[in-house]
């Protein structure tokens, strides 16, 4: 039976709830009338519940369709604006003990390059994103109790924090590794973590424990309820995401929605973001081995409705996606991409051909930083290297407050002007910083606040100066 409030990672994530919401959605794809009242209540900006949300993924009506995109592309200006911020993973090692059959870290796999990063080589790491202009990263390791314990991976992130490189340092660390005890997350949560991000991969119960065979990522209810132990730990901000193409689009749209409904209804905050990764080719791994893949238009339309259903969650695409794709997806939800990443272990400082054997995925969208940013620019889009809500305590439920009111302009879309004017003065190239003096120029203009407006306008004149972190 489903039940949102249940601890239970089967009540939660309900199999029969599940069917039963894909039957009623395919059974009314066609019902104009429910699909305007769902579309009417969307427009109210509070969200829909896993199942209304299911009619609208459903729905093969081409009007109806259209109509869906331009209210996920409204809905995501009012709660989020025009700035996309941006991230890189750093990925310490990929040692794993687990069988998962969609990862080439998967422990069967001998023939891929195993490596874990010393402490000076993670520094080196840090300097050359700091060098590339990157504030935020997510740290990323296989899951191996030996080679990848607790200690290394806090002493890790103590490091990371440390290094202070010309102009740079990096102010929120992301944390994706394997579910943990509550002591673990308590123990992260101690050391300043930002967002602690776990991937289901699949909510279909069955389908999960196939997919992972043998390791300690093989126990769906660990797994599952990872996210309520992190909160009770202390981390108030959590990141959902399934892997597209493992199993129905379908399903584990209503297990994503289904989740975040949980999280709200226990911890009173839903997740911080949602990713929406699809399987990709890697070393061992070839996506057409699986049965679930997903076209382009699917995917958008995805992207589209997790933004009507849950308009306050930021939505994150990665370096997976080509450029084209993710220029889509910028329009219809997404609010966060990673930039100039490398999926393999040492892969920045002083990257060699053979470390892109380690990868645990290939790159589509392989440019260099700085051209994201330009072309974010030409787009009209604020990249943004804010962490200011992390670092001032607006996290969790303070955020969440002031992100369902629709006032995040009045504090992420000051500091997102900020930190693009440090990453202008310190990084950007002659072409990309002309364009985003334009921008910024035109950006203060927009600012309706005269307090705040004043503010921001002290401090690029501190930045043009030489003061760095600022933060509003």
């Amino acid at each position: 039976m489903y039940n949102p409030k249940s601890m239970q990672a089967e009540e939660f994530i309900s199999h029969d709830e599940i069917l039963e919401t894909l039957d009623y959605a395919e059974k009314n794809k066609h019902n104009a009338e429910l699909i305007d009242s769902i579309l009417e209540k969307a427009r109210q900006k509070k969200g829909l519940n896993h199942r209304e949300a299911s009619v609208l993924l459903a729905c093969d009506l081409e009007d109806k369709n259209q109509k869906i995109y331009k209210l996920a592309e409204q809905i995501k200006k009012d709660f989020y604006g025009n700035r996309i911020v941006l991230f890189a993973p750093l990925y310490l090692s990929n040692y794993c003990v687990n069988g998962c059959v969609y990862c080439p870290y998967h422990f069967k796999n001998k023939h891929i390059p195993r490596k874990k990063l010393t402490q000076e080589e993670i520094r080196n790491e840090v300097i050359a994103l700091q060098d590339m202009g990157h504030k935020r990263i997510a740290i990323e390791t296989g899951e191996d109790p030996v080679n990848n314990p607790i200690e290394y991976v806090l002493e890790s992130i103590k490091t990371i924090y440390s290094v202070k490189h010309k102009n740079g340092s990096i102010r929120r660390v992301n944390v994706n590794i394997a579910a943990t005890t509550v002591e673990n997350y308590k123990k992260l949560h101690d050391v300043g973590i930002g967002t602690y991000i776990l991937f289901q991969e699949t909510y279909n119960k069955e389908s999960y424990e196939a997919l992972h065979p043998t390791g300690p990522k093989h126990n769906y209810k660990w797994h599952t309820e990872a996210m309520d132990r992190a909160m009770e730990g202390g981390i108030d901000d959590v990141s959902l995401g399934v892997l597209f193409g493992l199993e129905s689009y379908r399903y584990e749209f209503a297990g994503l929605l289904m989740h975040a409904e949980h999280l709200e209804a226990v911890h009173g905050v839903g997740p911080h973001a949602i990713s929406v990764p699809r399987i990709k080719k890697a070393d061992d791994i070839n996506p057409d081995d699986f049965d679930n893949g997903i076209d382009d238009d699917i995917f958008a339309k995805i992207v589209a409705c997790i933004r009507i259903a849950v308009p306050y969650t930021g939505m994150i695409i990665s370096t997976r996606e080509t450029e084209d794709c993710r220029k889509r997806l910028l329009h219809l939800g997404v609010s966060q991409i990673s930039g100039g990443s490398k999926t393999s272990v040492g892969g920045y400082f002083n990257p060699m051909p053979e470390d892109e054997n380690s990868a645990q995925f290939d790159v589509s969208d392989r440019r260099p930083l700085d051209d994201v940013i330009k072309w974010l620019m030409e787009m009209g889009y604020v990249p943004s290297f804010c962490t200011a809500c992390y670092r001032s305590g607006r996290t969790g439920d303070r955020f969440m407050e002031i992100c369902k009111q629709q006032q995040i302009h009045n504090f992420c879309h000051p500091n997102a002007i900020m930190t693009l004017k440090e990453y202008l003065e310190d990084y950007a190239s002659p072409e990309t910083k002309e364009i985003g003096y334009k921008l910024l120029e035109k950006e203060v203009k927009t600012l309706e606040d005269a307090k705040i407006k004043k503010i921001v306008e002290e401090n690029l004149v501190k930045i043009e100066s030489g003061v760095r972190d600022l933060k509003f």
